[in-house]
């Protein structure tokens, strides 16, 4: 214990030599950003461990400065002699029930090089975190962190006050020449294309992968020449796009043709992100490029087969609809059921088409709510129009879904405006249908209020209608539904998990 308290004591000494609290940690932002991109993870951080708290002298995808000590994970890692990695902080029994594995930024993966004083007095880490357990780093990923945390304390020692004014002077410019030279050579070895380029966008460095790449000799894609390597049809595309981030400041996405030194255009992600210093000013962009030139093959021929697939199953439901309606004429006495079949088996085609149309004909257009409730239920509720437009009134919010949500919920509202317009409010002139929309928690609830139609006799009898309405709502999309008979009309309340609804929403 006596030990530990020394070591604690020489560490707070020797942090004050360092004279933090100046700020001015632009190279070290360049290096967390650097970080972030060398282990393809969304945060980046250079900790410093102090007695009560750790500071976050720079980051990258994190907004806190600081946190508490007793929470740290680089604590752990400064007193390693090589990078200290935790795959899944969940599984982990000293970090499982921390409060930053618990809440935000919910780290689950965490990778840190320690930093150590010239002194031998452990300072903290660099360290890049992931809200998804990962493995490992890559060997090249744990080179380049210990390359890069070596880097830190070049900057560090730089800032140490030294009384020969002179010799700091030179070590400071020693350091930045050095450090420089180490984020080339970081640079070089990645299999990315690196480049970087002045506030205005003057391109001013690739790294060796680029010139490889693209065959051009060195130095002959500077300032604004790398457009000459882009497929002339994307070189308009791209300079616009790198024109607003350079007027705006936004990162740069793209995807574009490059042109690779077999002289073959090849699909390529470009990206940059602004680098700036204490003042919130653009100081240098950094930017990749990466094929996936095969990843855009695959997902085109993916594509291709969904369309295929997708039109076969059309076709699918024309020749049930077809069968149905050749039966009925073959046998009368089934007419009814039949025609209430025929139309749930076309409500399922028009929820197919909405959300995965087989061609671009069939494809909802712009403005008929892609991927949104609204637009499916209008396709749904478009043969209950009026002279004075639609008897069933849509309000409140709006909610996403996909192909997997589609079916059930065309099933389900078809059934209801089928109910309605035989027995319901549908089935008078003045008769309307409200149906509302809002969110609540994790729930999207629906209300259906039903008014101005005949007095409603409850039932009691589970019929088929029911029951599919049932099976859509709680089996198939996991909600739940409560009815209510008023004597104005059917109310309906339906509570279905955002999750349910769609994909996308389900991972916010």
């Amino acid at each position: 214990m006596a030990e530990g308290r020394g070591l604690e004591t020489d560490r707070a000494a020797l942090l004050a030599l360092y004279d933090l609290d100046a700020g001015g940690f632009r190279n070290l932002d360049e290096i967390t950003d650097f970080a972030a991109t060398l282990c393809d993870a969304p945060i980046a951080l250079v900790s410093i461990v102090e007695d009560l708290r750790q500071r976050f002298l720079a980051r990258t995808g994190l907004d806190a400065e600081e946190t508490p000590r007793d929470v740290s994970f680089c604590a752990h890692a400064m007193l390693r002699s090589e990078i200290f990695v935790v795959p899944d902080a969940t599984q982990n029994h000293r970090f499982a029930d921390n409060l930053l594995v618990t809440g935000p930024p919910h780290i689950r993966f965490y990778a840190g090089a320690p930093l150590v004083g010239a002194d031998g007095v452990p300072l903290g880490a660099l360290c890049v975190i992931d809200t998804k357990p990962r493995a490992d780093l890559t060997l090249m990923q744990r080179q380049g962190m210990v390359l890069l945390a070596r880097q830190v304390m070049v900057e560090l020692e730089g800032r140490r006050r030294d009384r020969n004014i002179i010799t700091f002077q030179n070590e400071s410019a020693a350091a930045l020449a050095t450090s420089d030279r180490m984020f080339h050579t970081l640079a070089d070895t990645m299999p990315q294309m690196v480049w970087s380029t002045l506030p205005d966008g003057f391109h001013d460095y690739y790294n060796a992968r680029w010139y490889e790449y693209t065959g051009t000799p060195a130095g002959s894609t500077d300032g604004d020449g790398w457009s000459g390597v882009f497929h002339p049809d994307d070189q308009e595309r791209a300079w616009g796009r790198w024109r607003t981030s350079l007027v705006t400041g936004e990162p740069y996405e793209i995807e574009y043709r490059l042109r690779h030194h077999s002289g073959e255009y090849r699909w390529t992600l470009g990206r940059a992100l602004p680098i700036r210093n204490a003042d919130g000013e653009i100081t240098r962009w950094i930017g990749t490029c990466t094929d996936i030139h095969e990843q855009k093959l695959m997902m085109e021929e993916r594509e291709m087969i969904a369309h295929e697939l997708s039109h076969r199953i059309k076709n699918i439901f024309s020749v049930i609809a077809g069968l149905i309606g050749l039966s009925a004429r073959q046998h009368p006495q089934i007419s009814d059921v039949a025609e209430d079949l025929r139309d749930r088996i076309l409500a399922l085609g028009r929820a197919h088409d909405f959300v995965r149309p087989h061609s671009a004909e069939s494809a909802p257009q712009p403005g008929q709510g892609v991927g949104s409730l609204s637009g499916i239920l209008k396709q749904i509720f478009a043969p209950y129009r009026g002279p004075d437009g639609s008897r069933i009134l849509l309000s409140g919010d709006d909610a996403a879904i996909d192909d997997r949500s589609a079916t059930p919920l065309a099933l389900l509202f078809h059934e209801l405006a089928t109910n309605a317009a035989k027995y319901g409010a549908l089935s008078v002139p003045d008769g309307r249908v409200h149906l509302t929309v809002s969110a609540e928690a994790q729930d999207v609830r629906i209300d259906w209020r039903e008014e101005g139609g005949p007095t409603v006799t409850p039932s009691n009898l589970d019929g088929f209608g029911s029951r599919l309405m049932t099976l859509s709502v709680e089996r198939q999309l996991g909600g739940r539904l409560e009815r209510e008979w008023r004597a104005e009309g059917l109310a309906i309340s339906l509570w279905i998990p955002r999750r349910a609804m769609s994909r996308a929403a389900g991972k916010e």
